[in-house]
């Protein structure tokens, strides 16, 4: 299926399917996998096309540092997933849908195989409606390289917000279910996250939309469904905020694409106290902003996660404060009990790491059939495509657990030993198994077919969506293809199956407790270990606890008028913990009463862990704020949902053996036992940070933070 446009031919011609297969397995690669073509490349898509190479796309930027010129969702090509070419722009200079208005932009494009074309959906920031009035549009093509062609109607027109405002219609993200019914999940921090059915074409949502995510936490929807479930990837915070930006995905998990999507705390996603499993968020090291993310299989079968981030050193694409320079990393996506994290836990890579693997020691584009034998039937090869029917067989055997791939029209498929896989009128066939396929399944147009074996387990997935199991031999396998008349084929790949990763990267345990820098509160006065910046006299100490009315007052930016209060941290490892109790109230405004620890190097040098009231919403944010570029620079990321009353915080801190640098880690808990850990802020290495308490940020209505203790453990 060798298909691109006269504009791109000229920029792929050192990119043939020859030379790609022709090319060695890369073992290893260093993010950002975009820097060969881009400095920023964010909100990334990545696919795989009908050539067998891979697709990524991007939101309307500048590539590259003083080019000052906007890309209408660059294009760029890949054989491995790592090395990159630039190979156009989707769309042309003036290129925009009829509803579009003359200076809008595309971000976050979403591109999906729909049977023989391929459909992109994008935000289109401003309409004809007017100013603010963002909508998500789609464009068609033969492949993905284009051309595209904008469709003149919007899947999601402009939605009014009810109040004379217009909710923002941004980041769209399509599924395909099992039945064949397509949905399309769109929005952001202003409304939310939605979903909607789509027409049978793709082009346009039809029925109720039904909020999935709350609105003031979440935006940047991905959903793929597995073991029966659907995960909705969603990023928070702020995407653009520098060398601060805590951006970073959640996710939540449903047996209904409707939802509703809980994470792994049973935590609901649509609710004030909104949850969210993390799933990657800073962790320390130079990349900050971690969101924003697409989902990639290679050809073992291990996940991939594509998402932007941002160089704490070098965080504008040209002038401080301008475009936020987020260019797109790749790290290794594994499924451990159930829920997906980076690494294992571990988070976004800066060093050399395992490349996808994307050779496979049976791999045909088919310029001949030197790889088969041929058991019956006939066969030939033909402009890069198989065509015939009867059994075609691997030369030689294949490991046990394997993974195979084939693009396939018509009556095709695989052979597994003695047990055949293929696509039948009505019907996936799976060894004896019939597995039926959705009404108005095109079998004329191209499918993708894939076969995983684990441990005398098959499981066969038609373009990701319908699927079957049954039992094998367990042993070697011979692979073959098969195949009735007028089928084809193309893009086969049979190789070992990736050995999933069970074992989460380990997390900050705590330790003996350290007396002399802990505070029980059991007095009636402060210990005199603690001082105060900006004394706060209503601060007192009664019942065992520390009882602080919250200040109509801040640190964040020019303010500084809060009162911290502090004590000396021990050196080495540690984790701080207190137990907070603040009643927050539900869903109301009380913007943006916080209370909780803080590591505090300065007024404009602090990393603040806080049980917050944003908005409508109650969060657990950890803040970072550092003086740059001659102002203040302040972030945050998300841990995630205080208790409905009491939260307990707690700060692990190490010192980087590299930089020198104090490294704080996040972590929350709603009962006290079970704890979920978050991002990392650092604070410099020749500053000498306090730990402390803060209860600030307004004082409407009235509340008080109540702290049991504060305790130190070695870690």
């Amino acid at each position: 299926m060798r298909r691109c446009t006269a504009a791109l031919a000229a920029a792929l011609l050192l990119l043939t399917p020859g030379a790609a297969q022709a090319a060695p397995q890369r073992q290893t690669y260093t993010n950002p996998v975009s820097a060969s073509f881009a400095d920023t490349f964010a909100d990334p898509m990545v696919v795989r096309g009908d050539d067998g190479f891979w697709y990524a796309y991007g939101t309307t930027d500048p590539l590259r540092e003083g080019e000052k010129v906007a890309h209408l969702i660059p294009t760029a090509r890949s054989s491995d997933l790592v090395s990159w070419t630039y190979v156009g722009d989707a769309f042309a200079a003036g290129q925009r849908p009829a509803f579009a208005a003359d200076n809008a932009a595309y971000w976050a494009p979403d591109v999906r195989r729909m049977g023989d074309k391929w459909v992109m959906y994008v935000t289109v920031t401003e309409t004809r409606d007017g100013p603010g009035r963002s909508a998500i549009g789609a464009a068609t093509a033969p492949s993905p390289a284009g051309p595209w062609t904008f469709a003149d109607e919007p899947v999601v027109a402009p939605r009014p917000s009810g109040d004379g405002g217009w909710l923002w219609t941004f980041d769209p993200a399509q599924l395909t279910t099992p039945d064949g019914t397509r949905y399309l999940y769109y929005g952001s921090y202003f409304g939310g996250i939605w979903v909607s059915e789509l027409s049978p074409d793709g082009l346009h949502v039809t029925g109720a939309a039904t909020r999935v995510a709350i609105d003031n936490k979440f935006e940047g929807a991905y959903v793929v469904r597995r073991d029966g479930w659907y995960y909705l990837f969603a990023s928070s915070a702020n995407c653009c905020a520098g060398p601060t930006t805590g951006y970073s995905v959640s996710v939540g998990r449903s047996r209904d694409p409707r939802g509703p999507f809980t994470d792994r705390d049973g935590l609901r996603l649509d609710v004030s106290r909104a949850g969210g499993t993390p799933v990657v968020a800073p962790n320390g090291n130079k990349w900050v902003g971690t969101g924003h993310n697409g989902l990639v299989t290679d050809l073992a079968g291990q996940d991939w996660l594509a998402y932007h981030a941002i160089d704490r050193a070098d965080p504008y694409l040209d002038e401080p404060f301008g475009i936020n320079e987020r260019p797109m990393l790749l790290d290794r996506l594994d499924w451990i009990g159930g829920w997906p994290t980076v690494r294992a836990g571990a988070w976004a890579s800066s060093r050399p790491v395992a490349a996808p693997v994307t050779r496979t020691p049976l791999q045909d584009t088919f310029e001949t059939l030197s790889q088969w034998r041929v058991a019956d039937g006939h066969w030939t090869v033909a402009d890069g495509r198989l065509r015939g029917h009867g059994t075609l067989l691997a030369r030689s055997p294949q490991r046990a657990d394997l993974r195979a791939e084939v693009d396939l029209r018509g009556p095709a498929g695989l052979r597994i030993g003695a047990t055949t896989v293929r696509v039948s009128p009505g019907a996936l066939l799976v060894g004896s198994h019939r597995v039926a396929l959705p009404a108005g399944f095109d079998a004329a147009a191209w499918h993708h077919l894939t076969v995983d074996v684990r441990d005398g387990r098959l499981t066969a997935t038609l373009d990701d969506t319908v699927s079957g199991a049954t039992r094998v031999p367990r042993g070697a396998h011979v692979v073959g293809l098969t195949a009735s008349a007028a089928a084809e084929l193309d893009n086969v790949s049979v190789g070992p199956l990736a050995e999933p990763v069970r074992r989460a990267a380990a997390v900050p345990e705590p330790g003996r407790v350290l007396a002399a820098y802990s505070d029980e509160f059991t007095g009636s006065a402060l210990d005199p270990a603690w001082t105060f910046v900006r004394p706060d006299p209503a601060a007192t100490v009664s019942g065992g606890a520390l009882r602080w009315p919250v200040q109509n007052a801040d640190l964040t930016g020019a303010s500084n008028n809060a009162g911290v209060l502090l004590r000396d941290a021990p050196d080495g490892r540690w984790i701080a913990e207190t137990k907070l109790t603040l009643a927050l109230g539900e869903d109301s405004v009380r913007n943006y009463q916080q209370a909780g620890l803080i590591a505090y190097a300065g007024d404009d040098e602090f990393a603040r862990l806080s049980a917050v009231a944003i908005w409508n919403t109650r969060q657990v944010e950890f803040g970072h704020e550092i003086p740059y570029a001659g102002a203040t620079s302040y972030g945050g990321t998300i841990v995630g949902a205080p208790g409905l009353t009491t939260t307990w915080l707690r700060l692990a801190h190490r010192v980087d053996e590299v930089n020198g640098e104090h490294e704080y880690r996040a972590g929350i808990s709603r009962d006290g036992r079970t704890w979920t850990w978050g991002g990392v802020w650092t604070l410099p290495a020749d500053s000498h940070p306090r730990i402390g308490l803060i209860a600030h940020g307004g004082a409407e209505p009235a509340v008080t933070a109540a702290f049991d203790y504060l305790r130190f453990r070695r870690w």
